[in-house]
């Protein structure tokens, strides 16, 4: 493909910060820095990194033309079919099959980045300000985990503990939404989102914004938040759109009046004791 924007290197940065934290195949579709769709392939297609760019494409299929794409698995030529359907900036994997990089070479505006899925990830970020610069401690998933590693350390604090599948798909909200720039809420089913809210300066916003986005799919999905509600104003929103349960660090003020909104609506609740708050 052609050369590389800096806008496109941070881009990829991006997908690769939302895609290879999880142990499952996995694809992500960024646009301005910000996720526009996360799935995994943990289904029964037998080509798991196909499914997952699929549903992916499928959260938001507007936003996610002209976007940039990490997989953190082998791209197969399945998928290449799908990628080459769509305008796209950039695909970042870790390899790429011999048909489907013939494929998407005859997309001459594609740029191709080959990165290791273990290209090891430093345990600090650096940010430069006015006058200096900022270090602090990188917010990182070990993508070795196992599956639902996570959700060990998580409190219930409403409604009934989740099956298999539901702690699942709270696990991959979580995961998925450290991606996402505060403030954050993401609507998950079944492996992949269905709706983002993302960078609105109330949570209230960003929980209305997830559910526009998610339409009809709200209704049976998960919904993981960044960081504390610190009303029960956003929850009630997601409440009212069918979201079945949900996730979130915990520590408001309010703590209380948001478990009994959960509990009055009979959802089940988790509170990780920790947050990620990307900004």
């Amino acid at each position: 493909g052609k050369e590389m924007s800096y806008n496109n290197y941070v881009d990829a940065d991006a997908a690769v910060r939302a895609a290879y934290d999880f142990i499952n195949p996995a694809v992500a579709i960024i646009k301005h820095a910000n996720p526009c769709g996360i799935a995994v392939g943990r289904d029964k297609a037998v080509d798991q990194i196909a499914s997952a760019y699929r549903k992916a494409h499928e959260c938001d299929p507007v936003s996610a033309f002209g976007g940039v794409i990490a997989a953190n698995r082998t791209v197969t030529l399945q998928m290449a079919e799908q990628v080459s359907e769509v305008f796209t900036e950039v695909l970042v994997a870790p390899g790429f099959e011999p048909e489907a990089l013939e494929l998407l070479r005859q997309k001459k505006n594609l740029r191709l980045l080959q990165l290791p899925a273990d290209f090891g990830r430093g345990n600090q970020e650096v940010r430069q300000i006015s006058g200096g610069f900022l270090v602090q401690d990188a917010d990182l998933f070990d993508p070795t985990d196992k599956l639902l590693a996570q959700t060990e350390k998580w409190s219930l604090v409403s409604g009934e503990p989740a099956d298999a599948d539901t702690l699942a798909d709270l696990e991959f909200a979580w995961k998925a939404c450290r991606s996402v720039k505060s403030n954050a809420i993401l609507l998950a089913h079944s492996g992949a989102s269905v709706g983002v809210g993302m960078g609105q300066v109330n949570r209230v916003d960003s929980c209305h914004l997830a559910v526009k986005r998610a339409g009809d799919r709200a209704a049976g999905s998960v919904a993981a938040s960044d960081a504390f509600f610190p009303f029960a104003d956003g929850l009630d929103v997601l409440l009212a759109a069918g979201v079945r349960a949900v996730v979130q660090p915990g520590g408001s003020l309010r703590d209380d009046e948001v478990i009994s909104a959960a509990q009055k609506a009979g959802v089940t609740m988790y509170f990780t004791g920790e947050r990620h708050f990307f900004h």
